[in-house]
């Protein structure tokens, strides 16, 4: 009799912890049932900050003339990786990696007032959902010169747009879809303007693009593959960004200063370009 009471408990327990955890990470719905992906978004969530700098190879293994001199930037260069998750590009296109790493100062599109792009935008900071489409809202670069930008994604079933799907533009041609409670959404007719992220990560204008949104309560989960199969060995599959939702009712996304000017004052003639 006692076996079964405790053995009755600890299931009753099990179930509680359960049930807990469950209403926890469950998401809101909207009214058609689909979970709420609406707000603010916007920090790390349940993850520390890497500390550890993993030791990466930094040359190719055909690789010629490949020294261990690198810029003294603060990104993800070859020899100071804060994450081994890197694009595995073909051996051709591993000299130009690691040109546009050296010269980071000179190369990053970061320092020609362009648009991050996706992935290196990263998750968006407002949502906006609709029955029909997903409205971005995207950070600036803050202190650096990148604008605030917007995407405006039909989630509705439709196909990617037979002519923007070929053009080549920052943020290419995207449509959304619901698999399950994920947010599916998929990219093509980029530009080869952007990389995927500091360190010299350029890209081709084959790039095609899954992200996937998921909700677990108050944090986003973001994901994002790369399929590039102009210059990438092989897709490359990002690690899950967390975000958690901004609830303060006084929170807002903050104007920032425009792309800065440093050559009007140098200007000689009436000419424009």
């Amino acid at each position: 009799m006692n076996t079964r009471r405790i053995t009755f408990t600890t299931a009753a327990v099990a179930l509680a912890i359960a049930g807990s955890a469950a209403a926890q990470t469950a998401a809101p719905r909207t009214a058609a049932g689909l979970p709420d992906l609406s707000g603010l978004w916007g920090g790390p969530a349940g993850e520390e900050d890497i500390s550890t700098i993993i030791i990466s190879r930094r040359c190719a293994p055909s690789q010629f003339e490949c020294t261990e001199q690198t810029n003294q930037a603060l990104d993800q260069e070859f020899t100071g990786r804060a994450d081994p998750n890197r694009p595995l590009y073909k051996p051709e296109f591993w000299d130009k990696v690691q040109y546009l790493d050296m010269n980071t100062n000179k190369e990053d599109p970061l320092f020609a007032c362009q648009p991050y792009g996706v992935p290196r935008g990263g998750p968006p900071a407002k949502i906006v959902q609709t029955k029909d489409e997903i409205i971005f809202l995207n950070r600036s670069g803050g202190a650096t010169t990148q604008p605030a930008d917007y995407r405006v994604i039909p989630i509705d079933g439709r196909a990617h747009d037979p002519v923007r799907a070929i053009d080549v533009t920052f943020y290419g041609d995207s449509v959304g879809k619901w698999e399950g409670d994920t947010l599916v959404i998929d990219s093509v007719g980029f530009n080869d303007l952007t990389w995927l992220a500091r360190g010299g990560y350029f890209h081709s204008d084959q790039m095609h693009i899954v992200e996937k949104l998921s909700r677990e309560g108050d944090t986003l989960v973001y994901q994002v593959t790369v399929d590039d199969p102009g210059v990438l060995v092989h897709p490359w599959v990002m690690d899950p960004i967390r975000v958690k939702l901004n609830t303060s009712p006084k929170a807002y996304l903050p104007e920032y200063e425009p792309c800065k000017d440093y050559d009007h004052e140098n200007m000689s003639s009436q000419i424009r370009h």
